[in-house]
């Protein structure tokens, strides 16, 4: 079933689903929908849930919205029969922990309220989990549309060099939730860097990660206006610090995280250059940029 089993989540202290509920359904998949004020989006991304062939729990997380259009859009899907839980405002990474507290299934996917579900990627991404016991997360290429469209090619394993410059690794992925938990799942460290982190941990712990493959698309990832990873851009100096000041041991490590990179020799030369919040000379997000209009850094399909 999705969402019309759950208890009644609009009281903030509903206890979670029981977990041999959904044994006995065998249901794999949690679905996390975070909602801060996307009140005319999210019932989108539901229906791109609802629309899969997987059978998931379905949870959306109201953070707190202010937004009268968001509460009546949150209202119509509970009367749909959608599991909606209500808190107070605490950011994308509370919302998104309050869903992995209030569900049980061993795969959790985490879809932005103004994103969309691939209806037909989900099953497969948990047939590779399900294959592969010793995995963390099972991640792929993604869609993005709205203000530009390509597909956003990702890394086709987890590599700790490249994440202690930038992430290039999906907003939306399918956790295993025990791998989740013990990352410590999403945590604020500044507004939009919440999935930067995580990576971040899995690379550092050693994680391996499964990527679904170059013909999977696995969400699609809306683009419209200044959204938070944006404006978290302007602070990215004391965001980059503090992430390294909470992952020593991947930055101790760099020297043979570099040796170990499938980058080639260019790329692992630039990664320092053009990323990392190094910007010593004032020219790199320019060459960045030209690199890109260049179709030679992006990686694009």
């Amino acid at each position: 079933m999705i969402g019309a089993s759950f208890p009644d989540m609009s009281d903030r202290s509903a206890p979670s689903t029981p977990a041999a509920a959904n044994e006995a359904r065998s249901i794999r998949v949690a679905v996390i929908v975070p909602c801060y004020n996307d009140g005319e989006l999210v019932g989108e991304a539901v229906d791109s849930v609802l629309g899969i062939a997987e059978e998931v729990e379905l949870v959306v997380v109201d953070d707190g919205s202010t937004d009268p259009y968001t509460k009546h859009a949150l209202g119509d899907l509970k009367a749909r029969g959608i599991a909606v839980l209500h808190q107070e405002n605490g950011g994308l990474s509370a919302a998104r922990m309050a869903g992995v507290r209030a569900t049980s299934a061993p795969y959790v996917y985490d879809l932005d309220a103004d994103d969309l579900a691939e209806a037909d990627a989900l099953a497969g991404m948990a047939d590779l989990l399900d294959g592969d016991p010793g995995a963390a997360v099972c991640y792929g290429n993604y869609r993005e549309f709205g203000d530009s469209e390509l597909i956003r090619l990702v890394p086709e394993r987890i590599d700790p060099f490249r994440l202690a410059y930038t992430n290039e690794y999906p907003v939306t992925a399918l956790f295993r939730r025990e791998a989740l938990q013990a990352a410590g799942g999403w945590r604020h460290v500044g507004a939009g860097y919440e999935d930067w982190r995580l990576w971040m941990t899995l690379a550092e712990e050693g994680r391996r990660g499964i990527y679904a493959g170059h013909d999977v698309c696995t969400y699609r990832r809306r683009l419209h206006g200044q959204r938070m990873l944006g404006a978290a851009k302007a602070d990215h100096r004391s965001l980059y610090k503090a992430l390294r000041r909470e992952h020593p041991g991947l930055f101790a490590e760099l020297s043979r995280h570099r040796r170990d990179s499938e980058l080639s020799p260019v790329r692992k030369a630039l990664y320092p250059i053009l990323y990392g919040g190094r910007r010593r000379f004032g020219f790199e997000a320019k060459v960045k940029r030209w690199l890109d209009r260049a179709g030679i850094w992006t990686l694009r399909g």
